[in-house]
């Protein structure tokens, strides 16, 4: 299991991924910013949720205890550990 990747949710959706990187990096070195995009919209807009990758486990549990529930560009944005995509039976 990956105990450095973490989901974040209720983004702004006019957030760039790298302002989410950027707002990470206070903690902690990122490897990796990646915000969700709903393809099937004309303009590819955001779904509100993404991912960071932290280079170690110790900068991502400081991420969700420091910034988990704080106000960044209006939103208070939820951080926790992400956990494996569910399979879908169908």
């Amino acid at each position: 299991m990956d105990n450095t990747k973490l989901y974040v949710g209720n983004l702004s959706y006019d957030m760039t991924e790298q302002e989410l990187k950027k707002y990470f990096e206070s903690v902690g070195e990122v490897t990796h910013a990646k915000i969700i995009f709903d393809e099937s919209t004309s303009n590819k807009r955001s779904k509100g949720f993404g991912f960071i990758e932290m280079s170690n486990e110790e900068n991502a549990k400081q991420a969700i205890e420091k910034l988990n529930g704080t106000e960044f560009m209006g939103r208070n944005i939820i951080v926790s550990a992400a956990r494996p995509r569910a399979k879908k039976d169908y």
